[in-house]
């Protein structure tokens, strides 16, 4: 990794990801997990004070990035459950099938490059009946706004950990062969349109 991607990136990143507006976001998705928990690109832990401990049994911090790892573990120290890193990327889950009881997934599916694969191995380990508890930014409905958010994708993904601003999320989800049982969308708050149409819901395998 250079130098970016390894010390600035991640503070840069964690800092927007980590502001009131989408504290706000998290706070009203993150409860849903329970059970055995598998959260995608922890990063440095910003769900982790939105869990609902009393429900939580185990999690799994699933985040690539020895960077991100460092600044999430503060915050996984806090936490009251067992937590256990897991240092794979999203398209390599290494947990066995039907083996947790959620998966939770926050503004991480913008930057899994094999997105379909990592969509595939979630729905793999979660047992029958287990939920996907998604919170995720993408395409926005309005052309205008589309339109930007394509023109600058590029840029933006170099910038942002390889965010892609364009993607469907609730679509990569239903094409992944989840039925979507809750889902809410509209422009965050206080956040620019071009990054802030949030697709939030709960999935059941």
């Amino acid at each position: 990794m250079g130098f970016y991607a390894d010390h600035i990136e991640p503070k840069l990143v964690s800092c927007i990801c980590g502001s009131p507006m989408i504290s706000k976001e998290r706070a009203t998705i993150v409860p849903e997990a329970q059970g055995r928990v598998l959260e995608i690109g922890f990063g440095s832990g910003h769900n982790a004070p939105h869990y609902d401990n009393a429900k939580i049994s185990h999690l799994y911090a699933l985040e690539p990035s020895a960077a991100w790892r460092r600044l999430g573990q503060k915050r996984v120290d806090a936490l009251p459950f067992p937590v256990e890193w897991l240092d794979l990327p999203g398209e390599e889950i290494p947990l066995d099938d039907a083996s947790v009881d959620t998966v939770l997934v926050t503004f991480s599916l913008c930057t899994i490059p094999g997105v379909e694969a990592a969509l595939a191995g979630m729905r793999r380990v979660l047992k029958p009946g287990g939920k996907l508890v998604f919170l995720e930014h993408g395409e926005a409905p309005d052309r205008g706004v589309a339109k930007w958010q394509d023109r600058v994708n590029g840029v933006w993904g170099k910038l942002a950990g390889g965010c892609h601003l364009n993607r469907k999320p609730d679509l990569l989800i239903d094409k992944a062969g989840f039925q979507i049982d809750k889902i809410e969308r509209h422009y965050a708050p206080m956040m620019p349109k071009i990054a802030g149409f949030v697709t939030a819901g709960v999935a059941v395998r």
